[in-house]
């Protein structure tokens, strides 16, 4: 490498020897680092560094505990001094004093000023704070006051007024507006649209079981209305057959459109009907057909 440095830059012998020392010493500088991490002796703890953790540790539980509390003042509880009391009067230091935390106190407390009231003494279990054990041990000194079960028993009685059964109220369909119609029980909005727009295609009803027709109102919703309804007989809404064209029989919702061609077909054929047993003639109606729109026909 001196040679071929000699040769190209010119260096001397005695110039290459201080360029190599000069890296030398570089490369030293370099690894100091890593050497003195390999020779540093081992540090080793302090003989009382566990004892003090562990004092540092009791001293922050006790500031953990201390914020549990108001105002950052740890609670001593009170020695428990059971005495005859009314739940629904005692105050936050009454509780205390039977052996409830401060927090358990101030829960019952709120809960009566809300307007809760212990009615007998069982009522006691229903707040949460009141372990199984402890409500045992207040049991036999708990008092409700007369007043408390008054109100009981009239808050029992007004319960009854305002579950008294109505009497049903008796619709008729065929005169019914939407808003009569959804006073039925069982019936509402939905239903009671469907009815008049029923009512309003067939012309009026001519029986109570056409509503079993419309759409959604099954035998047992039926069944559930049927005793609430009534049926006045108003004059139906009926076509001539001898003179109805198309438009006049296909609201009508027991013929289909092929049976209404047949019978203006049949009609121009054969002349006028005389009477409904004519339409018997023709082979796509059938009796049930026939009977339904009997009553919605003249001649």
């Amino acid at each position: 490498m001196r040679i071929w440095l000699n040769k190209y830059f010119g260096f001397s012998k005695s110039e290459f020897n201080g360029l190599l020392f000069l890296l030398l010493i570089l490369c030293l500088i370099k690894s100091i680092p890593y050497i003195y991490d390999y020779f540093k002796p081992v540090e080793k703890d302090h003989p009382g560094l566990l004892a003090q953790l562990q004092k540092i540790k009791l001293t922050e539980d006790k500031k953990i505990d201390a914020g549990k509390y108001a105002n950052g003042v740890e609670w001593k509880k009170r020695k428990e001094n059971l005495f005859n009391f009314d739940p629904n009067t005692l105050s936050t230091d009454g509780w205390q004093s039977l052996g409830l935390s401060l927090k358990q106190a101030k829960s019952i407390v709120n809960y009566t000023q809300k307007g809760g009231k212990f009615y007998k003494p069982e009522d006691l279990q229903k707040m949460y704070v009141i372990s199984p054990e402890r409500y045992a041990k207040l049991l036999p000194f708990i008092q409700i006051k007369k007043n408390a079960v008054a109100d009981l028993q009239k808050n029992m009685v007004d319960e009854r007024k305002v579950y008294v059964k109505k009497p049903l109220q008796i619709i008729d369909i065929n005169t019914a507006d939407s808003a009569q119609l959804d006073e039925i029980k069982g019936i509402g909005g939905v239903f009671a649209t469907r009815i008049l727009k029923y009512r309003e295609r067939l012309g009026g009803f001519h029986k109570k079981e056409q509503l079993l027709e419309i759409y959604g109102l099954d035998s047992i919703k039926y069944n559930e209305i049927k005793d609430q309804v009534s049926l006045s007989r108003i004059a139906l809404k009926v076509v001539n057959i001898n003179t109805a064209q198309f438009n006049d029989l296909k609201t009508n919702p027991y013929l289909s459109y092929r049976q209404i061609n047949a019978i203006i077909q049949y009609r121009k054929q054969h002349g006028d009907y005389t009477d409904i047993s004519d339409l018997k003639k023709i082979a796509i109606l059938n009796q049930k057909v026939i009977d339904q729109i009997t009553p919605y026909l003249s001649f």
